[in-house]
């Protein structure tokens, strides 16, 4: 797991909690240090067994299940919130429906039989073997869409602060994997860099009122915190940012991206509500000499301006 030099990526952030349909009511489900914790089933795991051998499973449970499943899906990073100003709102309702919609039937493969298309004569027929086979997949892929579907509400449901929280779980983990050329070189590089600009872009813009257009991110790998340069003029003009992967976990999920001016680049000492953290007050200009980051104490409360009441509100 993607650590600070005194603590994992999750060091700068508090618990939060949520209520969940469970049953005939609702329990509390909680986040603590980096993991999903149901106090209302201290047997989890013995629950599952027991659903396993056709018991019924606990909502809880199975939300603690989905969860761990997309623990490092990357699509996360793609449907999560900007910031606490993109809040995401689905209700337990929404899930609901999306849980109860039907999929479609599979349809016979184009060939499998039927009237002649266009007056042309009709192709062969498929074997009945193949034929069962293909309307078996059709129906598996589209139970497979409607599931991931609903798992997916089912995470944004749970509110603000868990989606940030697991947009860190998923880019932590792809961090540990950043020199793995088959895995995180393939898939978990172009996701990263698109989720770190699509979450920068809008803190540059209050940082140095550039055009969240304008930035351009690339990930930094090796030792360092990476590098900030503005280059050009108008039209031309851009914020080019290289940033770790581990950025998006330990900073950004910590709501720590700008704090007192400055965009902080990396956490020093983590901690829960204060840490020490590397801000940039502004970037290099045009060439000149790198810019570099100072070290500065920086303090939490809850309730960042124009968030939910669970984001973290840094100030030096």
């Amino acid at each position: 797991m993607t650590s600070l030099p005194n603590g994992p990526w999750y060091s700068c952030l508090p618990s939060c909690a949520a209520q969940v349909p469970c049953g005939q009511g609702r329990h509390e489900v909680r986040w603590e240090a980096g993991a999903l914790v149901l106090p209302e089933h201290p047997d989890a795991e013995g629950e599952l067994v027991l659903a396993a051998l056709g018991g019924e499973k606990a909502g809880c449970v199975a939300l603690a299940e989905i969860w761990q499943r997309h623990g490092d899906d990357l699509s996360v990073l793609a449907i999560g919130p900007r910031g606490p100003a993109d809040e995401i709102k689905v209700s337990w309702q929404d899930v609901d429906q999306a849980a109860q919609m039907t999929p479609p039937a599979g349809l016979p493969p184009r060939g499998a039989g039927g009237p002649p298309l266009g007056g042309l004569a009709s192709p062969p027929r498929l074997p009945p073997g193949l034929l069962a086979a293909r309307l078996r997949q059709s129906r598996e892929e589209s139970e497979g869409a409607r599931q991931r579907r609903t798992d997916m509400l089912s995470l944004l449901a749970l509110g603000y602060g868990f989606q940030v929280r697991l947009i860190g779980q998923v880019a932590a983990a792809y961090a540990d994997r950043a020199d793995d050329h088959a895995e995180a070189g393939a898939r978990g590089r172009p996701a990263l860099v698109a989720a770190i600009a699509g979450r920068l872009a809008p803190v540059a813009e209050d940082w140095l009122g550039i055009d969240p257009d304008q930035v351009v991110v690339s990930l930094h790998s090796g030792p360092g915190w990476g590098s900030a340069e503005l280059t050009g003029r108008g039209e031309e003009r851009r914020l080019r940012v290289s940033l770790p992967a581990g950025w998006l976990a330990s900073v950004w999920a910590c709501g720590l991206a700008l704090a007192g001016r400055h965009l902080i680049v990396a956490v020093e000492q983590g901690g829960w509500p204060d840490a020490r953290v590397l801000g940039l007050r502004v970037p290099a200009q045009g060439g000149a000499m790198r810019a570099e980051p100072e070290p500065l104490d920086v303090h939490a409360t809850l309730g960042a301006p124009g968030g939910p009441p669970d984001a973290p509100h840094w100030e030096v």
